[in-house]
């Protein structure tokens, strides 16, 4: 099968598209898909680039996993005998590590149905962004209806999801992204939107019961002043890793504000709330540029500007 592979870290020109291996069903749970869409992430990008704390789990001087891709959708070609979610013929979505290939085989406890009114190429911009979104805000910031919400890189791949989320339950939303993105962020449910170009919303005297900071450009300390007295600041850990720690251990110290980070935990149960609001069509996802197989670079080259509408998708069938 043809794959996106990377044989040593660097620039988005180390990908290149390869024949590897078709995988194979070894473990009973696990279903053959063949792959229609896989979408790119900061995960894809900062495995390629080497960045220090992937390197310490994928080998520190070259790659030991060569397949990049998170998120998959496609057709289920093969399940073993102990899948009983799914069947062949059956169109899915899901997470999957090595998605940037024609086929993939994950366990079925990563996968769902897909939403009846969304495309291969919807289903497959939305596992790790909006799981990531729905796990910071439901389960991190537990969040409540009423509450204040600041949504900060809300245009965005996980941003826009968690604008629509938030929106979903209850709370008062405010969006901060850049002029262009404006309107169509606050299509998506905002109460409040904030263009980051010309305001600074850490100077504008609001306070929040929850900022989500969507794309790691923010820290605990530059937001603290935005907090309500008992708020929370949620980040995810792979962007801005070196303040994290320090982060998490001083914010109990100076005040009842909590910093946490936050990295998404793929599971069906999620993947399937998710296709429910998705059919329900309370959340949608935003594609910017669908790029075929044969431009990974492109599409990585895209995702790593941090100017994303939305989400990046690949086409690989």
């Amino acid at each position: 099968m043809r794959a996106a592979i990377y044989e040593s870290y660097g620039t988005p020109e180390v990908l290149e598209i390869k024949n590897v291996e078709l995988p194979s069903i070894k473990d009973d749970d696990r279903v053959l898909i063949r792959v229609h869409n896989a979408s790119v992430n900061a995960f894809d990008y900062l495995h390629r680039k080497g960045y220090l704390p992937t390197r310490l789990q994928n080998g520190l001087t070259k790659p030991k996993t060569l397949l990049l891709g998170l998120d998959v959708s496609g057709t289920v070609e093969a399940v073993g005998k102990n899948v009983h979610k799914f069947k062949v013929g059956d169109h899915v979505f899901g997470s999957c590590l090595g998605s940037h290939a024609e086929y993939v085989c994950p366990r079925q406890s990563l996968l769902s149905l897909m939403p009846k009114n969304t495309t291969f190429a919807e289903a497959a911009a939305v596992p790790c962004a909006a799981q990531t979104a729905l796990q910071a805000l439901r389960d991190v910031a537990q969040i409540k209806q009423g509450q204040s919400v600041l949504i900060y890189g809300a245009s965005g791949g996980v941003g826009h999801f968690a604008v629509q989320l938030a929106r979903y339950f209850g709370a008062d939303v405010t969006a901060v992204c850049s002029t262009s993105n404006l309107q169509w962020v606050k299509d998506l449910g905002a109460h409040y939107v904030i263009d980051y170009t010309k305001e600074n919303f850490a100077d504008n005297g609001k306070k929040y019961d929850v900022i989500l900071d969507a794309v790691g450009k923010r820290t605990f300390f530059s937001c603290l002043r935005s907090l309500t007295e008992k708020g929370v600041y949620i980040t995810e850990h792979l962007l801005y890793p070196k303040y994290h720690p320090i982060q998490l251990m001083i914010s109990p110290l100076i005040s009842k504000k909590k910093a946490k980070v936050h990295l998404a935990k793929p599971t069906d149960r999620d993947l399937d709330f998710l296709r429910g609001l998705m059919e329900e069509e309370i959340i949608k996802p935003v594609i910017e540029k669908c790029y075929p197989l044969d431009q990974i670079v492109e599409a990585h080259r895209h995702v790593e500007s941090g100017r994303t509408k939305g989400k990046i998708v690949l086409e690989t069938n």
